[in-house]
């Protein structure tokens, strides 16, 4: 019997072809022989010769490719807009015919992913890590890390396609079927809208988790609520030179009065109101004020019971923060733009967090994303996931998160882009999203094809480029390695 299987196999892997081909050869061969061309009768099956019966019992066995053959041959991408500005998807094709889908962060340039397509050309993307440490050096905190760990994505897709399990499998299997998530509160002036609204988000959407903005400019046209703002041009949302927006916040020397503590307050009280104390409510975008405005404003709010109060001051001043966590009694958390494992094993090791707030688009992927969780887990700090792309990288978090024990929920922030969802098809037919709860994929890799149509209707206006060849992208030119 062994050595007629071991014949069987010899047949069935013919040189020149790939595992696919050779078993669609196989299997139109064994076909050819059967009166019934789908299968044998049991009478038949009984007395046929091993290769037939072993054609037909595998027919429907899942040989994804030969992983060990899979090589890179391209990288395409499209730019698709979210709420959040423009939210670029990479496409890496292979020798083999399967491709892997990666997601370059939300309002990052699509380039910072194109640099790295001639150094991973010819590359076999089911080394997952070595391709990783091998481009790292390219990206960096903040949106500039969107390329090194667009690619890290797309290899995980490759590398559990070929495999044919799910991206969680390869990082250690999953802990949960369905991923927490929360959502953003509706910005509303009316406050019957805004009930609404936030009832829509938990009774009719399913939400269990809130999470809002609250910053200086809620307040900043309320005369004597700040001191020194009027000095600074434009919001916290302003990126030019020298507006409060592009200062760091404990260098603008704007601070907020009893009168302005008082009006955000209210506002606080009035989701509070709206949302209930059964649903946990985070806050994020304070503005550009210092440490010690932040502990003033943390102190004001603490009869809310906020989850946490996120990126208060900037994510590098590790003493600071661990002061502000020392004098609050609300949860702090940062971490969305933080690149690498490294900063946050600081800010863990100081003490100066309580939540880690990684955003796996910038954090380095799944994998570096997943050891930054098991280091927190292990010293008693929970991680939430930020998030606000495409469907893509949302399902790239669920895999993580699914794969991480101390994950606490992650962002959705598209919940009103009716069209969101459409962007692509799951592979095993589950909602992307039921109830508040992102479902976890069990089809291999991240489990997601796009859907082309609706991806068209919402290019980025400046680049309606649809994967398109790219070998201007081809060269490499430089010398990258750090040593001599």
């Amino acid at each position: 019997m062994k050595n007629l299987f071991k014949k069987y196999i010899a047949k069935n892997n013919e040189p020149g072809k790939s595992d696919v081909d050779n078993q669609h050869d196989g299997r139109r061969d064994f076909l050819k022989k059967t009166a019934l061309g789908g299968g044998l009768a049991l009478g038949g099956f009984m007395f046929s010769p091993i290769e037939d019966t072993l054609a037909q019992s595998t027919s429907k066995v899942n040989r994804n490719s030969a992983p060990s053959e899979l090589k890179i041959t391209d990288m395409r991408y499209c730019v698709p807009m979210t709420t959040t500005g423009r939210c670029p998807i990479i496409r890496i094709d292979t020798n083999q015919g399967i491709y892997g889908l990666g997601e370059v962060r939300d309002g990052a340039d699509v380039r910072y992913a194109l640099m790295l397509k001639s150094r991973i050309l010819g590359m076999n993307p089911c080394s997952v890590e070595m391709l990783f440490k091998s481009i790292k050096q390219f990206g960096f905190h903040g949106r500039q890390g969107g390329g090194v760990c667009a690619v890290e994505m797309a290899m995980w897709d490759l590398a559990g396609k070929a495999y044919g399990v799910p991206a969680y499998q390869l990082l250690g299997g999953k802990y949960r079927d369905t991923i927490r998530l929360y959502a953003d509160t509706p910005e509303e002036q009316d406050s019957n809208v805004f009930s609404a609204k936030v009832n829509a988000r938990l009774k009719t959407k399913g939400y269990t988790w809130l999470k809002m903005d609250l910053g200086v400019d809620l307040v900043k046209n309320i005369p004597g609520t700040t001191v020194n703002s009027g000095f600074w041009k434009g919001s916290q949302w302003n990126d030019k030179i020298m507006t409060t927006g592009d200062t760091k916040h404990q260098f603008t020397q704007v601070q907020l009065t009893d009168k302005g503590l008082d009006e955000m307050a209210k506002y606080v009280d009035k989701v509070r109101a709206a949302v209930g104390y059964d649903v946990p409510l985070s806050a994020d975008h304070f503005g550009h004020f210092d440490m010690n405005n932040v502990i003033r404003l943390a102190k004001r709010l603490e009869q809310y019971r906020l989850a946490w109060m996120e990126d208060v001051i900037p994510w590098e001043f590790t003493d600071q923060l661990k002061e502000i966590s020392r004098a609050v009694e609300t949860p702090i958390a940062t971490g969305e733009d933080i690149y690498l494992k490294e900063p946050f094993i600081k800010l863990i090791d100081n003490n100066a967090v309580d939540i880690i707030h990684p955003d796996l688009a910038t954090a380095g992927g799944l994998l570096e994303t997943k050891k930054i969780g098991d280091y927190a887990e292990e010293r008693g700090i929970a991680m939430a996931m930020h998030f606000a792309g495409t469907p893509v990288s949302f399902m790239a978090n669920v895999h993580c998160a699914a794969a991480t024990q101390n994950f606490l929920a992650l962002e959705h922030h598209n919940i009103d882009l009716s069209y969101w969802e459409d962007y692509v098809h799951t592979v095993d037919k589950k909602p992307l999203i039921t109830q508040g709860f992102g479902n976890v994929p069990d089809s291999p890799g991240l489990g997601v094809e796009l859907n082309d149509e609706v991806l068209k209707q919402h290019l980025d206006p400046k680049d309606k480029t649809y994967f398109a060849p790219t070998p201007e992208w081809n060269e490499k030119r430089s010398w990258d390695r750090l040593w001599s």
